[in-house]
C-alpha cells in the first residue's frame, strides 16, 4: 500500500503535472507546425520554384520492383520493397526547423516580457525604525 500512496504523491506533484499538460499542448501544437509546412508554407515554395515540390514523394529504390507495381512510395512499401525515403526526412527536417524557431521565438517574447516588468519598490521603512536612526544619530554626535 506504501508504493501506492507514494505513487500519487509523485504523479499528484506540481512538475509531473505540468509535464504532462506541456507534452500534450507540444502534441497539438506539432500537428498546429505540420499543418503550415505543408499545407502554407511548401506551396508557397512550390510556386515560386514554379512547379509541384513535394519532399514526401522523393525516394530512392533499393530492391527489385515486382511487376505491375506502381512507382510511388506508398505502392512500393505495401509490396515490401526496400526504399530510402529521404523525401519524408526532409519534411520532418523543415517541420523541426521551423518548430524550434517558432518556440525560440515565444520564449525570447516571454524573457523580453519578464525584463520589462520594473522591480516592486521597496517598502516604505517603519516610523519606529526611523526614529531609532535619530536617536542612533544624535547619541553618535
Amino acid at each position: 500500500m506504501s508504493m501506492i500512496k507514494e505513487f500519487k504523491e509523485f504523479a499528484m506533484k506540481g512538475n509531473v503535472m505540468d509535464l504532462a499538460v506541456g507534452v500534450i499542448i507540444g502534441g497539438a501544437f506539432g500537428k498546429i507546425v505540420d499543418s503550415v509546412v505543408g499545407d502554407l508554407i511548401m506551396p508557397i515554395i512550390a510556386w515560386i520554384m514554379g512547379g509541384k515540390l513535394d519532399f514526401s514523394g522523393m525516394f530512392l529504390v533499393l530492391g527489385n520492383v515486382p511487376p505491375g507495381t506502381a512507382m510511388t512510395l506508398d505502392a512500393l512499401k505495401k509490396a515490401q520493397v526496400p526504399v530510402f525515403a529521404y523525401g519524408s526526412f526532409i519534411t520532418i527536417t523543415v517541420n523541426f526547423i521551423i518548430l524550434a524557431f517558432i518556440i525560440f521565438m515565444m520564449i525570447k517574447q516571454m524573457n523580453r516580457l519578464r525584463k520589462a516588468e520594473p522591480p516592486p519598490p521597496p517598502p516604505a521603512t517603519p516610523e519606529d525604525i526611523l526614529l531609532l536612526r535619530d536617536i542612533r544619530d544624535s547619541l553618535k554626535k
